[in-house]
C-alpha cells in the first residue's frame, strides 16, 4: 500500500489530483486531504509513515516550504503550482518533480513513474540519497567570480570576465588581463583553477596555460598538431599542446 498525503487548498485541483491517481490503477491510500501550512506540520510531525507528498506552493495560510522548514521529511515530493520561480526552492527540500497547472495526465503519470523508480528501493535513507543525486543534477554550477591577487601593499581582487589567461610559472600562477598586465593569483594549482571557470569559457591549452574564449582574436597553424592562439593585450602567441589541439578546435566551435 503506498500512502499518499495532498497538500492543496483549491478544491478543483485536489480533485484533479485525486483522478489522476485513481487513473494509476495502483494500491494507493490518501491518508489526508491539507489544505494549509498549519494543519500539514502538525500532522506530518505525527505520520512518518508517508511515501508520497502532492503539494500545491501557494496555500491558504502561506508557503509550502514553511512546512518543511519545520517538519523533517523522509518522503519524496511532488509540488504542483501555477509559478514556475519556486522549482529551486522545490528540488531543495527533497522534491522529486515540479508540475506547472494545469498539467495532463501525462505528465502526471510521468512525475508518478519517476516516483515508483525511487520507491522501488523501500528505504528511506536510498531514496532520500537519489533524491540528492537528482538535486545535484538540476542546480546550476556556480563559477569562480573574482580571484585574489597578491601585491606588495596587500591583496586586491581581479574579476574572472577581465582575464585573458591563466599561466603557471615555477610553481606560482599568474592571471593576465586585457591590457597584458600581470598579476600574481593566491593560488598554487593550475588543476584547481580549472575546475573552479567555467569549461564553456576557459580552456586548458597546454600544461601551463588557460585560456579565456572571448580574448582569443585569431587562431593561426603553428605545426602539423598544434595552434598558436593571438590573444588581446598580449604580444606574444600562445601554442596549444599536441594532445590538446584536437579538443579545442571542438571547444572553440562552441
Amino acid at each position: 500500500m503506498i500512502k499518499i498525503v495532498i497538500i492543496e487548498d483549491e478544491i478543483p485541483a485536489r480533485k484533479k489530483i485525486i483522478r489522476f491517481i485513481n487513473e494509476l490503477k495502483e494500491n494507493i491510500e490518501i491518508t489526508a486531504e491539507i489544505d494549509n501550512v498549519e494543519e500539514a506540520v502538525e500532522f506530518l510531525k505525527i505520520e512518518k509513515s508517508i511515501d508520497l507528498i502532492i503539494s500545491d506552493i501557494e496555500l491558504l495560510d502561506g508557503n509550502a516550504f514553511e512546512i518543511y522548514d519545520q517538519v523533517k521529511i523522509s518522503c519524496p515530493i511532488i509540488f504542483t503550482t501555477a509559478y514556475d520561480q519556486f522549482w529551486m526552492n522545490a528540488f531543495e527540500t527533497n522534491g522529486i518533480e515540479y508540475l506547472l497547472k494545469p498539467f495532463t495526465l501525462e505528465r502526471f503519470q510521468k512525475a508518478w513513474n519517476k516516483f515508483s523508480v525511487l520507491n522501488k528501493s523501500h528505504a528511506s535513507n536510498e531514496i532520500l540519497l537519489k533524491i540528492s543525486q537528482i538535486q545535484k543534477e538540476i542546480q546550476p554550477k556556480s563559477f569562480k567570480e573574482r580571484f585574489s591577487v597578491i601585491s606588495n601593499k596587500g591583496i586586491y581582487f581581479l574579476e574572472t570576465e577581465k582575464i585573458t589567461f591563466f599561466k603557471a610559472e615555477e610553481g606560482v600562477i599568474f592571471a593576465f588581463d586585457d591590457s597584458g598586465k600581470k598579476h600574481l593569483l593566491n593560488q598554487t594549482v593550475l588543476k584547481e583553477i580549472e575546475s573552479q571557470l567555467n569549461p564553456n569559457e576557459f580552456f586548458k591549452i597546454n600544461r601551463s596555460e588557460l585560456v579565456n574564449k572571448k580574448s582569443i582574436i585569431k587562431l593561426e597553424r603553428y605545426s602539423k598538431n598544434a595552434l598558436a592562439l593571438e590573444i588581446k593585450g598580449w604580444e606574444d602567441l600562445l601554442i596549444t599542446s599536441q594532445s590538446q589541439t584536437a579538443a579545442f578546435r571542438e571547444w572553440i566551435e562552441k
